[in-house]
């Protein structure tokens, strides 16, 4: 059943476009490297092959709301979920560096599309300092840098609820990097600026503008600790028809419109994490809040995760939850005193508006799995989940159908074989 997936699905698209390649990690060299008359080129790669089934029928599980499929309505068996092969080209010459980033993943489209993740140009002023230009990481959350190689992570993917809250991985702008120390506890402070404009595919993009943010790493022994602040202006024509039509109801209507719509709408999100890892077992967590006045919402996640190495085995434990700040419904548009006709429209289009809002995310997960380093760089792992959207809300699902209700138990199977060169 899996090579069905992976050899008849797969990588005839356009996961066969892309050079296998490495890890993200090398984008931030702390020391300059010495003068040498040629550049230093380096081509590694990364990769995820993987299946996911869910005993849902009514709604898909998945990794991403960027995601034309999952498991569950679509099929029971998915490799969309997490499947990705990954290439990175670096290169450095002196002071300079430079990086190139192409990831294939499935999009809105259902395409296997390689697009450029990365792709930026770094000067090492001094030991200590460094600016970068092009298109850079956003260093929010723990794994930020290498949420996408799943090698890096003991989990088969970062938890949605958490990560899910900021499915843009990265912008193009620029951003300066201070290392520095206190005693024996190690810092990075880095501010960053930029934008972005993804195709989302499908004939819809996003764009993110005026994004301005401040991260800041901690390392003390076994113990990482990252605190980043962020914020952005979002436009995107996501349920445009259903903002037009609300407009058509006057004032009320177009109040709704203007307060749901992501039309230059501005977005904070604030993260916390902490990961303590002595070698033997692990514990991590992680916290984000987002704020915006649309119809993405405002809300905060949380996670934590343990694991225990055993060898070659390293099982595991973990709680995600995800809530909303705002409400998951609206009454709509008032019908008292509409002729019938338009009374049926708006009772449609507040029926759309539901559907929508029911799109803000209020989740709850419980995790158990085991990862099993098969090899130098190679890992397989086994995850099993209980997901249970709350609260009239579809979770972090996509595609419902009619008969979806909320408050019910998902269970959700993954298999993973991820790899590193």
């Amino acid at each position: 059943m899996l090579l069905h997936y992976f050899t008849g699905t797969l990588l005839p698209a356009a996961f066969a476009t892309c050079v296998l390649a490495c890890s993200p990690l090398y984008a931030l060299a702390s020391d300059v490297a010495p003068e040498t008359a040629e550049p230093t080129w380096k081509l590694s790669g990364f990769g995820t092959l993987g299946v996911v089934h869910s005993n849902s029928k009514n709604a898909d599980f998945s990794s991403s709301i960027l995601r034309a499929s999952g498991a569950g309505a679509s099929g029971a068996w998915s490799p969309n979920v997490d499947s990705r092969l990954g290439a990175q080209l670096d290169v450095s010459q002196g002071a300079w560096s430079g990086v190139l980033q192409v990831i294939s993943e499935q999009r809105l489209d259902g395409s296997y599309q390689p697009l450029v993740e990365w792709a930026n140009i770094k000067y090492q002023l001094t030991p200590d300092l460094a600016v970068r230009a092009g298109r850079i990481a956003l260093p929010v959350f723990l794994g930020a840098e290498s949420r996408k190689v799943g090698y890096t992570i003991p989990w088969v993917r970062t938890p949605v609820e958490v990560y899910g809250a900021l499915p843009i991985s990265s912008s193009d702008g620029v951003d300066a990097t201070w290392r520095w120390s206190t005693g024996a506890v190690r810092h990075a402070t880095q501010v960053f600026s930029g934008s972005t404009d993804q195709d989302l595919g499908n004939g819809l993009q996003i764009d993110a503008e005026n994004i301005l943010g401040l991260s800041h790493s901690i390392d003390y022994g076994p113990l990482t600790v990252r605190l980043s602040a962020a914020r952005a202006r979002l436009n995107t024509a996501i349920a445009a028809d259903l903002f037009a039509g609300l407009r058509m109801f006057g004032p009320q209507g177009q109040m709704l419109a203007e307060r749901y719509a992501i039309v230059d709408k501005r977005v904070t999100m604030i993260s916390a994490g902490a990961s303590y890892d002595p070698g033997a077992w692990f514990v991590t967590a992680e916290t984000g809040r987002t704020r915006t006045d649309s119809l993405l919402g405002s809300g905060t996640s949380v996670y934590v995760g343990a694991g225990w190495r055993q060898g070659a085995f390293t099982p595991y434990l973990g709680y995600a939850q995800i809530r909303s700040d705002v409400s998951t419904t609206d009454p709509g548009l008032s019908l008292q005193g509409l002729p019938p006709p338009l009374a049926a429209g708006a009772a449609q289009l507040n029926g759309a508006l539901n559907a929508v809002l029911a799109t803000i995310p209020v989740q709850t997960t419980w995790s158990t799995g085991v990862r099993w380093d098969v090899a130098s760089d190679l890992a397989l792992k086994l995850q099993f989940e209980q997901v249970r959207p709350r609260g009239g809300s579809r979770g972090t699902l996509i595609n419902p159908t009619p008969l979806f209700r909320s408050d019910r138990t998902i269970n959700v199977t993954s298999v993973a074989l991820d790899f590193v060169f």
